[in-house]
């Protein structure tokens, strides 16, 4: 235990301690639904397994999607999800580290939704600190993950305000369709708002094109606006996720599709997407431990 609570791991490959063995906190955010975020969130982690990492997801939606799409049909069920560590939070009642926690099969861990957390966004807003509940709860499991994936609801209220005050970067996955694209504009002024006022360390890891059509010229047309809208200012992922029949079937099923279909160009995307963020990530960690010294 006492090994774990100093936690003095190395990273691999890199040669240097985590900076204070904290994980990297990553949202995957779009104020619009539909947009692939839960899907992202669940594939990101599991994949992130994959490569030897230890991580947890976070449902931040009060519709619960990742909770179900992870095998917990009935999350309002649950004996502890999300709002209940946060509203320990406000009410300053210990949280035990690792209380309500559960682990996929895939090897990730979860911290469910349910549908209380909607009632705890109406009480964040007369809250103390009402932005940072999320990141203090998180505060003490950084020391236990290399990475903790927040899967935020489709909005910009409090709890994806929340979300992006905890969080170190973003994945904004993006329809490659018109109307996707427009909400982008508003989703990124909240995103400097939050950065100006609340998170001067947030940065958008970059967009993520999901649900691709690569046989219709709309969605090819889509793809290219959104590279050159915004490809100056922000970083678009190379790797497009395809729109797959597969991957609409996996929620159903509660595995991720590197379960389901290994060997599709979903889960290839995904693998794709999965080693692009980790390698940003270290080297962004190596950078600030060299800072640092």
């Amino acid at each position: 235990m006492g090994e774990q609570r100093h936690g003095f791991r190395q990273v691999l490959g890199g040669g240097y301690k985590e900076m204070q063995n904290k994980a990297t906190v990553i949202a995957c955010v779009n104020q619009k639904g539909g947009t692939g975020k839960t899907c992202t969130a669940e594939n990101l982690g599991i994949g992130m397994v994959q490569e030897g990492k230890k991580v947890l997801l976070v449902d931040m939606d009060p519709q619960a999607s990742l909770t179900i799409s992870l095998g917990y049909p009935r999350p309002d069920d649950l004996p502890v999800t999300v709002s209940d560590q946060m509203a320990k939070v406000m009410q300053d009642i210990p949280v035990p580290l690792k209380e309500g926690i559960l682990t996929h099969e895939e090897g990730v861990d979860l911290m469910p939704a349910s549908i209380a957390l909607s009632g705890l966004e109406v009480s964040l807003v007369n809250a103390m600190s009402r932005e940072s509940i999320l990141k203090q709860y998180l505060e003490p499991l950084k020391k236990e993950y290399d990475f903790i994936i927040l899967d935020c609801m489709p909005s910009l209220g409090m709890l994806t305000v929340n979300a992006l005050a905890a969080a170190d970067q973003l994945v904004v996955p993006v329809q490659a369709q018109y109307l996707s694209a427009k909400g982008l504009e508003q989703l990124l002024q909240t995103v400097n708002k939050v950065k100006r006022q609340i998170n001067p360390k947030l940065r958008v890891e970059g967009i993520l094109l999901t649900m691709v059509d690569s046989r219709t010229n709309n969605a090819k047309e889509i793809a290219s606006l959104i590279r050159e809208a915004y490809g100056s200012k922000l970083k678009v992922f190379d790797v497009e996720i395809p729109r797959s029949v597969r991957a609409a079937e996996i929620s159903a099923e509660g595995k991720s599709i590197f379960a389901h279909d290994p060997g599709g160009k979903v889960a290839d995307a995904y693998r794709t997407l999965t080693k692009e963020v980790i390698h940003d990530a270290e080297k962004r960690r190596k950078h600030q431990l060299e800072q640092l010294r």
